[in-house]
């Protein structure tokens, strides 16, 4: 509509049944636009709902062996740590040692290691395995 006076621009909306907002105050002379104030809170509030919707907060997921965790057991947690991989977590795989296992955290290692070979297609290693004090060994994977 141009450059007008506050009435005018006042008096236009209200003959369009709208609202006279003001967009960029810092401009000379100020930028107003004409429109339905409430519909465009409205989508503003929408887009903000939908955006923080599409958002994923990433999580550790932690998943403790031993040492003597049999086959079967590491399949049924692999499987659920492919889902978490799946929906963007990482995961912390965790060895526990007790008593006369700490004498062979050799073996710790290569139960991580397997573990990392077999989820090698859904994750990469982040953080290899470690010791972390004096009964555990960790290791951290992430999504591909």
């Amino acid at each position: 509509m141009g450059i007008l006076p506050i009435e005018k621009a006042k008096q236009a909306a209200e003959r369009a049944g709208l609202d006279l907002v003001e967009v960029h105050a810092a401009a000379d002379p100020p930028v107003c636009k004409l429109m339905d104030y409430g519909k465009y809170k409205y989508k503003q509030k929408r887009k903000a709902h939908q955006a923080k919707a599409k958002s994923h907060v990433t999580h550790v997921k932690e998943i403790r062996l031993h040492p003597k965790t049999s086959d079967h057991d590491i399949g049924y947690r692999l499987d659920h740590a492919r889902e978490f991989l799946e929906r963007g977590d990482k995961v912390l795989f965790s060895v526990m040692f007790k008593g006369r296992e700490l004498a062979h955290m050799e073996t710790g290692e290569a139960l991580l290691q397997k573990v990392a070979d077999r989820l090698a297609d859904d994750a990469r290693v982040e953080t290899p395995p470690k010791r972390d004090g004096r009964r555990r060994m960790s290791m951290l994977l992430g999504p591909k």
